[in-house]
């Protein structure tokens, strides 16, 4: 069995050259997810809303994720897991079209909950560092020693959009959430939550996402060597002949003479040469 490794110059073991002990963020556990969010309701803005009652049908737009917020919960019957618990906020716009003119733009938002339970070890240590502001007395000064949870998460897919009529029964609205200052400001126009609709957008969107747990911790890790940057710096301002280095920038054939096929390659069927005036 090797000795145990401790930080300094290390033998010759390939290019490695010492062990050093840096402090970073390990991940102990994570996963991937494949959300098919069905039946979203989507919150337009007023002046939406309006155009909504009078429309016939609704075209998809496109979906933009505007924040997540992340919030991580301890088990207690189970040593060492956690809840992460993430609300997604999403900006989703759409063309509703009214009799035989042409669409109408709306845009909205949706709010979607997930749970996740990951594995983030246990510790009890406080750590405190010189970047701690005191002056912050809102919050407590040592909140538990929690993992970090941090999710990784790409704009949806719009997978299917419906207008539905609202009936006098389905007037609830158990579905609204407290939505924040800061994502109301992303809207321009203050957001509808019912009361007075005539007809409701759902949504059901298509979302992946990585979730991980992490804490700091101090790894022994290998140095190959000082990471040494190949290329120089170009200054904004230089005295270099501006025709000269256009003269450097190749010629965009691709934007004269397009493909003929999609991937094609030298030789493919349909290709040509191209000529070079000088």
């Amino acid at each position: 069995m090797p000795e145990k490794v401790v930080p300094g110059p290390v033998q010759d073991t390939g290019r490695i050259r010492e062990a050093v002990c840096i402090h970073t963020r390990k991940i102990f556990d994570s996963c991937k997810d494949k959300d098919c969010i069905e039946d979203l309701r989507f919150f337009p803005t007023c002046a939406s809303q309006e155009v909504i009652n009078r429309a016939m049908s609704i075209k998809a737009g496109s979906a933009e994720l505007l924040h997540a917020f992340v919030d991580v919960q301890s088990i207690g019957f189970n040593r060492g897991f956690y809840t992460v618990d993430v609300r997604y906020f999403y900006r989703v716009t759409a063309d509703a079209f009214i009799g035989a003119t042409r669409p109408v733009q709306i845009c909205g938002l949706c709010v979607f909950d997930k749970r996740v339970i990951l594995f983030g070890s246990e510790g009890s240590a406080k750590t405190f560092s010189s970047e701690d502001v005191m002056m912050d007395l809102e919050r407590p000064l040592f909140e538990g020693s929690l993992p970090i949870a941090v999710v990784e998460a790409v704009d949806p897919i719009i997978l299917n959009i419906k207008l539905v009529d609202v009936c006098n029964c389905c007037q609830c609205d158990n579905d609204i959430v407290e939505i924040p200052p800061n994502i109301c400001a992303c809207f321009n126009g203050e957001l509808s939550f019912g009361g007075n609709d005539i007809k409701r957008v759902y949504v059901t969107l298509g979302q992946f996402s990585i979730v991980r747990l992490e804490r700091d911790t101090q790894l022994l890790i290998p140095v190959y060597d000082y990471c040494m940057p190949k290329k120089e710096c170009i200054g904004e301002c230089t005295e270099e002949d501006p025709c000269e280095v256009f003269r450097k920038v190749s010629f965009p054939v691709n934007e004269f003479f397009p493909p003929s096929q999609l991937g094609s390659g030298e030789g493919a069927e349909g290709g040509g040469g191209f000529c070079s005036c000088n």
